[in-house]
């Protein structure tokens, strides 16, 4: 693919400007949010709220950001903030909506980096929509951690999904940071519980069960392969459970907020039905993890009956003989290093 992002913005007249708001979030990226920065600043519409926040980093993500707004003096209405404790990403992005004044909120990741003209192309696409759609989901470019593009990544599109029955027939693959919200969501549906790991189907659900979700085939973001999204390679069995545990935490609490959601929808025992087994699952494997002793896990194993029975003994396995898997991760390691 070229290097160009997207095409030259479309005109939007300046009496049907509304004020936006780009939320960047950031977290222990030192090294690759003056980038994410620079790129909000470059954006070509106005009237533009840049909310910069940083998650409680431990590195130097702070002080990269104040490098990169120095001297600043744009048209761009430019506050920053940072945490005093993390937050995690759905708390975080939940907590400086709250603080913006825009009509849409564009989610923008620490270490991506947006096109110039991604505000101007999406409330262009919305003007476009009479202002109906609450998600705008665009295209992105792949990019790796050098800052070189590859190909262009094209999520789910969201178009075909207008009833919470297309959204429980087929959950959509998604990237939330090329997600532009409308504000009204959060004031249907409030903020976002903590401890989710990723807002995007929390967010697409709410614009299915509100004004719709629509997809803009423009790559107006550069995504940055690794974070969330990268291949986890585990050097030991602990290692494996710490992350399968907080796996599990996440998915508890995803599973929460689609729950609140559908309530404050009216949808509240069809959503109950459709994710009761995976309900059951993520109760299970918290329960056992947690569980006091072997006996208790035997009983969990032997009783636990809406779960599949390999899931129930590997989970077991796990919580009870971690040992067992160790030589499994060791030849893994061997063999990765010897393709090396």
């Amino acid at each position: 693919m070229t290097d160009s992002l997207s095409p030259p913005p479309s005109p939007v007249s300046a009496a049907e400007r509304p004020l936006v708001t780009m939320l960047l979030i950031a977290y222990n990226q030192a090294g690759q949010i003056g980038d994410a920065v620079r790129c909000a600043l470059a954006q070509t519409y106005q009237p533009l709220e840049i909310i910069i926040s940083d998650d409680a980093s431990s590195d130097a993500t702070f002080a990269a950001i104040e490098a990169a707004l120095a001297g600043y003096d744009g048209p761009h209405r430019v506050s920053v903030r940072r945490n005093a404790a993390n937050q995690g990403i759905s708390a975080h992005l939940s907590q400086i909506a709250q603080l913006a004044h825009g009509e849409l909120l564009f989610v923008a990741a620490g270490d991506d980096m947006s096109a110039p003209t991604r505000c101007e192309r999406v409330v262009d696409f919305w003007l476009t929509h009479e202002r109906r759609p609450d998600l705008i989901a665009t295209d992105l470019a792949d990019m790796d951690e050098a800052g070189h593009v590859h190909e262009r990544l094209s999520p789910t599109e969201l178009d075909t999904y207008r009833s919470f029955d297309d959204w429980l027939a087929r959950r959509p693959w998604l990237i939330g940071a090329a997600h532009t919200w409308s504000r009204r969501l959060f004031e249907r549906f409030g903020p976002m519980l903590p401890g989710a790991a990723a807002e995007d189907q929390i967010m697409v659900l709410r614009a299915i069960l509100s004004g719709g979700a629509l997809s803009l085939r423009e790559p107006l973001v550069r995504y940055r392969r690794g974070g969330l999204s990268r291949k986890r390679r585990y050097a030991s069995v602990d290692e494996l459970i710490a992350r399968m545990r907080q796996s599990n935490r996440y998915g508890l609490a995803e599973l929460a907020q689609l729950q609140r959601d559908a309530e404050i929808a009216g949808l509240g025992e069809r959503m109950r039905a459709a994710m009761a087994p995976k309900l059951a699952r993520e109760q299970f494997i918290h329960a056992m993890f947690e569980a006091g002793g072997i006996g208790e896990r035997i009983g969990l194993l032997m009783h636990s009956a809406g779960v599949k029975l390999g899931l129930r003994i590997r989970i077991f396995l796990y919580a009870s003989c971690p040992a067992v898997y160790a030589p499994g991760i060791w030849l893994k390691r061997v063999v990765r290093k010897e393709r090396r």
